[in-house]
């Protein structure tokens, strides 16, 4: 077949000791999945059930990226994550099938235009000039869950090496396997699918040459640079 211009490459995440890369046709992201984050946003986390919104995979970069501070927005605000990837197909999963369908974690940033956000909050508008931004979704290297067990390992994120957020994986509202059980009664989750768990509170500002590092505990860090110029 024959394309009027190249096709963007395919986007994939490396995994820990592997040749092979993961790579991604969709991201879901969690809405309030730590109930401090959701206080500190002014609001309160849904108990009854996740929530979610979604991300371009063409915004999505890896660990290690240095971009220019986006347009549109004077707040641009950084959110430390747990993410998880798809490695079977799951569809009004059961408890065990949804646990069997996660595949690897890795630590990631949902990156915010937060003024762009709250313009959606406020007038009752989808939040995608907030959330859906060019190199907005940073991804580090995956590690495969016989590798890798949540339980209270700490998640942080420092700006130019001084800690902004810090938190436990045990604090999130929703685990991995809750979350696939719910997001698969609205969609067939399967290969190439990744999920971002949301972030613990202390989300703040960037501005253009600020460095970002964020870790959770026996994942590979990941980092963002955000260039003065124009990338």
């Amino acid at each position: 077949m024959r394309y009027l211009f190249d096709p963007q490459e395919i986007f994939s995440i490396p995994v820990k000791g592997e040749e092979a890369t993961y790579p991604v046709r969709r991201i879901f992201c969690v809405g309030r999945n730590y109930a401090a984050h959701a206080a500190e946003m002014g609001g309160e986390v849904d108990r009854e059930a996740p929530w979610y919104f979604t991300k371009s995979v063409a915004h999505a970069v890896l660990s290690g990226a240095a971009l220019s501070y986006p347009p549109g927005t004077a707040n641009y605000h950084h959110e430390m994550e747990l993410a998880f990837v798809i490695g079977a197909e799951a569809f009004e999963a059961t408890e065990a099938e949804a646990a069997a369908a996660v595949f690897a974690y890795g630590s990631a940033l949902d990156m915010t235009r937060r003024d762009r956000q709250q313009d959606g909050k406020d007038h009752r508008r989808p939040w995608s000039l907030g959330k859906d931004v060019e190199g907005s979704a940073v991804f580090a290297e995956m590690t495969r869950v016989a590798e890798f067990t949540i339980s209270d390992q700490e998640i942080a994120l420092c700006v130019n090496g001084d800690q902004r957020q810090r938190g436990s994986l045990r604090d999130m509202v929703w685990s991995p396997t809750e979350i696939v059980m719910h997001l698969s009664k609205f969609y067939h989750l399967g290969l190439g699918d990744v999920v971002m768990t949301g972030t613990p509170s202390g989300v703040g500002a960037v501005v253009a040459g600020d460095t970002v590092h964020g870790t959770i505990d026996g994942l590979a860090p990941v980092e963002l640079a955000l260039m003065v110029t124009k990338s």
